[in-house]
């Protein structure tokens, strides 16, 4: 394999380099819409506006729908042109 001049590093990097302070800030978003989602009543929703949400819908999405799955919360999302939904679904009776 050819080397560019620094030791380890491919010429030609099959992935795409990121910063870590754009990985903390996207966990702690996450984490942040967590936490409050915990404390709204059942049926409530957190609006976030998308402008806040630098890593863009889809990856918020999935993240808070992972998180939420491993803290057991049961949660809907949507959104429009300028915010994200996380609604906290409402129990359903037990037949």
């Amino acid at each position: 394999m050819a080397r560019s001049g620094k030791p380890g590093v491919p010429d030609n990097p099959k992935y795409r380099q990121v910063e870590l302070s754009t990985l903390v800030k996207h966990h702690d978003l996450v984490g942040r819409i967590l936490q409050e989602l915990e404390t709204v009543p059942p049926g409530s929703a957190l609006e976030i506006p998308l402008v806040d949400v630098e890593i863009g819908l889809p990856n918020i999405r999935s993240a808070v729908h992972r998180g939420a799955t491993a803290r057991a919360l049961d949660i809907e999302t949507l959104a429009d042109e300028k915010n994200f939904y996380v609604f906290k679904k409402a129990s359903r009776p037990k037949e």
